[in-house]
């Protein structure tokens, strides 16, 4: 691996950067982050930095808050040891979803963050499947959003699951969909979700397709509490679909969403390991997929300079 390059990974991220590390046959720097009895974080790197160039991996979930703001101390940490750049590596960027000013009196939380990274003196984000692609313009310094999806399919294409049909689980995601069922060789359907508040689940009230005697794929970027995918299943069912598989990028999983999991007529719910600090544990009905090369080999391009838009593809 190159010389110059140096990877660490904060505690929200540590399973991961130990994979992505792997990956690129490099050690993870040493580092360490103490959490005082108050609440306040305390983070140290160990080892010169000193003209390399650093990729800090920390994703921000669970706590959400403690992570980001671990995430700030980190880049603000090796900026002042003077390293030739930081690059934020964020497997899930939770505060994605605020892109924008919906109602009166409310904050835009992505852009609240996005600067607050670039004044901790960020030089470039690398993340994974933004909820709103728009917030990479909110940020002054290149950001590489990657895709989930070819790895994901990849996964599923190994199930040789018979008869698939890739399902969207609203008519916002039904771009995306078309794209997942363009790579598997397969037809689409559209669930038509309704949302009513800011509870972190909402009612499939229609179907747009037919699903009848098939293996139906629910696809989405990520679930928090499951709601969205249960509710879409149970529709599918009721159309005849003949079994239910569902996909996300990002499992936030609570305790709530792993039993409805349970629960619901969903066989297998495959998601990447961008989320790694769930205090609940996982449903055995979820299996892990690894992002970590896809993240691997963008710091490898990053690192020499190469174009890493193979990685889109």
């Amino acid at each position: 691996m190159d010389d110059e390059l140096l990877l660490f990974a904060g505690s929200a991220s540590q399973i991961l950067g130990r994979s992505i590390a792997h990956y690129l046959g490099c050690p993870l720097g040493a580092s360490e982050a103490i959490k005082f009895s108050e609440g306040n974080l305390f983070v140290r790197v160990l080892e010169n930095v000193r003209g390399r160039d650093v990729f800090m991996i920390q994703g921000t979930a669970f706590p959400a808050n403690d992570n980001f703001m671990e995430l700030l101390f980190w880049i603000d940490a090796l900026k002042r040891a003077s390293a030739a750049s930081v690059t934020a590596v964020i497997p899930y960027f939770s505060y994605a979803k605020g892109d924008k000013k919906d109602e009166p009196r409310v904050s835009i939380r992505a852009r609240v963050c996005a600067d607050a990274i670039e004044a901790a003196g960020v030089d470039r984000v690398v993340t994974l499947d933004l909820h709103a692609p728009q917030v990479q313009g909110f940020f002054r310094v290149p950001v590489d959003d990657l895709y989930s999806q070819p790895v994901l399919c990849d996964a599923i294409a190994a199930k040789n699951l018979a008869d698939l049909i890739v399902v969207a689980p609203d008519a916002g995601f039904a771009k995306k969909a078309r794209a997942w069922a363009n790579r598997l060789g397969v037809p689409t359907a559209i669930a038509d979700k309704r949302r009513v508040d800011h509870s972190e689940s909402a009612e499939v009230v229609e179907l747009i397709g037919s699903v009848e005697g098939r293996t139906a794929l629910i696809v989405d970027d990520f679930t928090i509490s499951a709601g969205t995918l249960v509710d879409a299943a149970r529709v599918l069912v009721e159309r005849g679909a003949t079994s239910v598989y569902a996909a996300v990028t990002h499992g936030v999983m609570t305790s709530e969403a792993n039993d409805r999991l349970d629960a619901s007529p969903i066989v297998r719910l495959f998601m990447t390991d961008s989320v790694e600090t769930q205090p609940h544990g996982l449903s055995e009905k979820v299996e892990l997929v690894s992002v970590a090369g896809l993240f691997g080999e963008a710091i490898r391009r990053i690192a020499r300079r190469e174009s890493i838009s193979v990685l889109f593809e």
